[in-house]
């Protein structure tokens, strides 16, 4: 049932229960009146009789009240008439005539207690009122009754009983309610044409707007009120009209403008105010990741957030986190998490180009084709989804997850676009952290060897001291010297002397660990800082060094040569109580070595300082 209809019936039960109401008290009120105007005219009708036969009893002429008495009875309202002698005015004057005595048990009561009775009848052809009404013995009123008769004040002598037809006024009555109720109806029909006539518009009016308003709750804006009406409610259509156009548009530019900062297919939803909202979380979550990133230390941290987001926000329990550096095109692990045994792809690190997604710059899903990455050797029940990520011209990173579950995988799908948003969030915050990490290195490495220099060695060294004695550790320190150097420079030029530092160089790196550090420490001279090693392995790092080296053949137009090492050790803390000390000690052997013939190694000893002087 619509809106107008519902209208319709409340107004009409409401008029007519108000027209019953009218009805019931009109009827009540008339019948109330009617018996009162009967049973008025009953009492005006006993006093008469009342009169009358009291001037029949004072002129002595008794014996002749039927006459008086017949006359009343035949009055047209009146259908019976007679009266009762109380049984005190018997015994004093004897029962009368033949018609004045108690007919029924409402005569006998009305004698007995003194009160007036009546009764109405009422049928489908007539209505009747009895009504009796006492005579009550006084000494008070005009004639004194206590002349007269023996009795007492307030004895009943007698009483007078009356039938009256009140057909006419019961009649009159209903037709009245009759015409009440005509003229109800009547009203009813026309305040239902008028309400109709006048609300239905506006009911039309709240049915269309309600639908817009259920519309627009699912999103959709686009819907308008068709309805023509006149006046006021068609100046509120059209203005509804124009505040839901304006609705539309500007949500539908509050999407683009938001989607522009973060890719359009990471939120879907059909309302357009939801959407936005969603747009909005999320803008304000990436504006917080990034706010924090840029005050991180390094890229290496801001990485470490990457992870936080991928396994804390997105769920993510299996993935690789790779950085690929491209002027090398080598792949680092940079991180992992969950069970990826089952994915072993290795063999990538050493040629980018051989990964799909750094290669392709694009999303690789193994539900697009069976094995589309041939270097991901998966099981079957495993699907694996990569997303590479371009820093700069020099650094990309590379994301692979990996789930068994299908729900899951899914879930990864839908979030994929939003990890790449977090991930251009970080974009030139990372290339700041990179620049500023090579800048750094730059200034704290040689640019030929790509070791660190003199300048690296004076900032950290003692840091490295404070760690190897909160650790007690030690350090064994190699000072090396490329044996006759100069003369390269002198006969080969320039460019054949910085290729053997650089082979040099090569060979450092390929001869110590991670946690060892060698330095260009100035020209020829080259620092290895050994942490914590055996003694019996220092002579053979620096043996190793020196064979690799005296084995490389340089190429100098049609001449080949090779070069010798001389190298000095010393250790810290066993001969030193610092590291720079410790350099100055290898110092002195590689010197002692040199004088010796070079292409030795030597060890520390005190006995190399001449008497009186300190080290």
């Amino acid at each position: 049932m619509n809106t107008n209809k519902k209208l319709l019936l409340i107004v009409t039960i409401m008029l007519l229960v108000l027209m019953s109401a009218i009805v019931v008290n009109v009827a009540l009120n008339f019948r109330e009146y009617s018996y009162k105007s009967a049973l008025d005219k009953a009492n005006s009708t006993a006093e008469y009789v009342r009169d009358g036969l009291t001037a029949h009893m004072v002129n002595g002429i008794m014996d002749k009240r039927e006459f008086f008495l017949n006359n009343i009875k035949n009055h047209k309202d009146i259908k019976d008439f007679w009266i009762i002698r109380a049984p005190k005015v018997v015994s004093q004057f004897g029962p009368g005539f033949k018609n004045e005595g108690a007919r029924d048990k409402i005569d006998k009561k009305v004698i007995s207690s003194g009160n007036m009775q009546y009764k109405i009848s009422e049928n489908s052809d007539e209505a009747t009122l009895r009504v009796t009404i006492p005579y009550k013995a006084t000494a008070y009123g005009s004639p004194n009754c206590l002349q007269c008769h023996n009795a007492n004040e307030g004895d009943v002598l007698g009483a007078i009983s009356m039938k009256f037809d009140i057909s006419d006024t019961r009649n009159a009555g209903i037709m009245t309610i009759a015409k009440i109720i005509a003229i109800n109806i009547v009203f009813l029909i026309i305040a239902l044409i008028s309400i109709h006539f006048f609300f239905k518009p506006i009911m039309q009016l709240l049915h269309e707007l309600s639908k817009m308003i259920r519309y627009a709750h699912l999103g959709d804006y686009s819907k308008r009120i068709e309805l023509r009406l006149k006046g006021e409610s068609q100046e509120v259509i059209e203005q509804i009209n124009t505040l839901f156009e304006k609705l539309q548009s500007t949500f539908d530019d509050l999407k683009k403008s938001l989607s522009t900062f973060i890719a359009g297919s990471s939120i879907s939803c059909q309302n357009p105010l939801e959407e936005s909202k969603k747009i909005i979380n999320e803008l304000s979550n990436i504006y917080k990741f990034k706010k924090t990133i840029e005050l991180d230390k390094d890229y290496k941290d801001i990485f470490m957030r990457i992870i936080y987001i991928m396994e804390n926000r997105f769920g993510i329990k299996n993935y690789k986190f790779y950085l690929i550096d491209k002027e090398k095109n080598s792949r680092e692990l940079i991180n992992h998490q969950g069970d990826i045994t089952n994915c072993d792809c290795s063999s990538v690190d050493n040629n980018a180009e051989l990964c799909r997604a750094y290669r392709t710059r694009l999303e690789v899903l193994s539900v697009d084709f069976y094995n589309i990455c041939q270097y991901c050797e998966n099981s079957p029940a495993t699907n694996y989804l990569c997303i590479p990520f371009d820093i700069n011209t020099e650094i990309a990173l590379v994301i692979s997850i990996f789930t068994d579950d299908a729900k899951e995988y899914e879930s990864i799908q839908a979030n994929m676009k939003k990890i790449e948003n977090y991930l251009d969030a970080a974009k030139p915050v990372l290339e700041s952290k990179f620049l500023m990490q090579k800048l750094k290195d730059s200034s704290l490495k040689d640019a030929l060897t790509g070791l660190y220099n003199r300048r690296f060695l004076d900032r950290f060294i003692e840091k490295f001291a404070k760690q190897a004695e909160r650790a007690e550790k030690s350090y064994a320190v190699l000072m090396i010297d490329i044996d006759h150097f100069k003369m390269v420079n002198d006969t080969y030029g320039h460019d054949i002397g910085d290729l053997v530092i650089k082979e040099l160089g090569e060979v450092l790196k390929s001869s110590i660990r991670s946690s060892d550090i060698a330095v260009r420490y100035g020209g020829e001279e080259f620092i290895v800082l050994l942490y914590s090693p055996k003694k019996e392995k220092v002579i053979e790092i620096a043996q190793t060094i020196a064979d690799k080296f005296k084995n490389i053949e340089f190429q100098a137009g049609n001449a080949v040569f090779k070069k010798t090492l001389s190298i000095g050790i010393a250790y810290y803390p066993d001969q030193a109580e610092s590291i720079w000390k410790a350099i100055k000690f290898a110092d002195t052997a590689l010197y002692v070595a040199k004088e010796n013939g070079r292409d030795q190694i030597v060890e520390f000893d005190p006995s190399m300082y001449k008497d009186g002087e300190k080290y």
